[in-house]
């Protein structure tokens, strides 16, 4: 099996602490089913809406990130698939994908070092 990584992007907050904790449990329901399946690596961790860029060239760091709401990576997971299909398949079940968000999968590169 290959690793692949899930980046969360976009999807709406919830507007009340219930609607909060019915996301939760989803979340836990779908890591469930991936643990089950022996799929997941690295759970991963929900990200900070703040944070710095450091732009190329003058190497400034500015506030950000600039990006969209709905573009911007919300946090990540690691998953172990068949292959690139089998991730894509595994990632249709994510609870982001019920708040208007997406997942992008992407294949994890190794390199020998």
């Amino acid at each position: 099996m290959s690793e692949f990584v899930f980046l969360y992007r976009g999807g709406d907050r919830a507007t009340s602490p219930e609607q909060g904790q019915q996301m939760m449990q989803k979340w836990i329901e779908w890591f469930k089913e991936l643990t089950a399946g022996d799929h997941v690596v690295d759970r991963g961790q929900p990200l900070e809406w703040s944070g710095k860029v450091v732009q190329a060239g003058s190497k400034t760091i500015v506030d950000g990130p600039f990006a969209e709401a709905k573009d911007l990576v919300g946090g990540f997971t690691i998953i172990k698939a068949n292959d690139l299909d089998h991730a894509a398949e595994l990632a249709k079940n994510c609870p982001i994908l019920d708040r208007n968000g997406h997942v992008e999968v992407r294949p994890v590169m190794r390199l020998d070092m």
